[in-house]
């Protein structure tokens, strides 16, 4: 009969991380993957993966100590390792689990790297499962829609989910089987000398499962192409370039993964009247040549409130630019809303008539250097120059 402690080399009051140790040291002596062909080493390395799975469990331990391993054989809690290792994949599991199972960090997962063997079943399927892709798509929408907000209806097809069986690809629920290749893992394993490589199942492709009577409305595809229509809530302020993201709107996920999303980018008409700078909103006020000169009052179009009134200071110099507090765009984020910029823009009368030309004439005559600072200013730079 084997004594497991001398089989891993330990004393009988070892401590757990003793026993780990010397498992771990005797388990990368003896894989099978460092000694390809030598059946000596492998059966060493079952006895050492017995003693170990063993003496690692506390309540197993103690059985173990008090009635020896001929106990363990009907205790259930020892489980299928109790009359020892039977297969090799057994003992391949508990050398994984004695180096994190992948699970853990630092050292122990490096040997993911070395050694790739795969879990159960469910593991596998859920591996598998596949986000659906993610759609994107062009929505225009107009200057006043973007400054007060508003919903649009927009019509998309993608991949949904069947509703006959639900995304599952069977007709019913008997007629999904256990993949016979990979044994429902979604994957196989293939030596490369001191490597086991690990692949997607050809047969199942990595989900695990075999439908072997497929649903009649996808073809055990879990999917359909569908037109739907969305609503799109476009919030005050949006601007052009911004996208909007509406989670679980793309195609249905495959083999039970989730759906992708839809990302709705934004493209603003230009208006005629305004532009946009930021949450500012920019707008050219014409004015005539006596209207900058003896001042004004104008009521000026908004896109939120319909209009305001402006007053045009006496003397405004084209170009230059009056603020009007809180009439500008929403903020996107719902941090207030920016300022109305108004331009004025001095224009130069055209086809004047005689009589128009003549007050003109009698207007020159009584100019004065101080009606034009930015004329006398410009000039004075020119003597400092020349």
């Amino acid at each position: 009969m084997s004594d497991y402690y001398a089989t891993l080399g330990v004393p009988r009051g070892a401590s757990q991380e003793e026993i780990k140790k010397a498992y771990r040291k005797l388990a990368l002596k003896h894989h099978p993957d460092k000694n390809p062909e030598d059946k000596d080493a492998e059966k060493k390395f079952k006895q050492v993966s017995e003693a170990y799975e063993v003496l690692s469990d506390e309540k197993k331990r103690q059985i173990y100590d008090q009635y020896g391993a001929d106990a363990l054989k009907g205790a259930a809690s020892a489980g299928p390792h109790a009359q020892g290792f039977s297969s090799m994949e057994d003992a391949l599991r508990t050398f994984m689990g004695a180096f994190g199972g992948g699970h853990g960090g630092g050292q122990e997962s490096i040997f993911d790297s070395f050694f790739s063997f795969g879990g159960g079943g469910q593991q596998g399927a859920s591996e598998a499962a596949v986000q659906g892709a993610s759609k994107k798509i062009s929505l225009t929408v107009s200057f006043e829609e973007c400054a007060k907000g508003t919903e649009k209806e927009i019509a998309i097809t993608n991949h949904l989910a069947c509703d006959s069986c639900h995304g599952s690809g069977a007709k019913s629920a008997s007629g999904i089987k256990t993949c016979s290749t990979c044994h429902g893992y979604g994957h196989i394993q293939q030596s490369r000398g001191f490597f086991n490589m690990t692949s997607t199942c050809p047969k199942c492709h990595g989900s695990g499962q075999i439908i072997t009577d497929p649903c009649p409305e996808c073809h055990s595809t879990g999917r359909l192409k569908k037109k739907q229509t969305v609503k799109v809530p476009i919030p005050a302020g949006i601007d052009d370039g911004m996208r909007i993201k509406l989670a679980g709107y793309g195609d249905a996920g495959e083999r039970g993964g989730p759906p992708g999303d839809l990302y709705v980018y934004i493209q603003v008409k230009p208006h005629e009247i305004f532009h946009r700078e930021g949450d500012d909103i920019v707008i050219d006020l014409p004015v005539t040549f006596t209207e900058a000169s003896l001042g004004c009052k104008k009521e000026i179009p908004t896109p939120l409130s319909g209009s305001c009134k402006i007053t045009i200071p006496e003397g405004v110099q084209s170009g230059k630019v009056l603020r009007i507090k809180g009439q500008g765009m929403p903020n996107v984020h719902g941090q207030g809303c920016g300022d109305l910029l108004v331009e004025v823009h001095v224009e130069t009368p055209v086809e004047l008539s005689e009589e128009q030309k003549d007050l003109l004439k009698e207007f020159q005559k009584l100019e004065n250097p101080k009606n034009s600072p930015q004329k006398k200013g410009f000039f004075e730079k020119l003597k400092s120059i020349f």
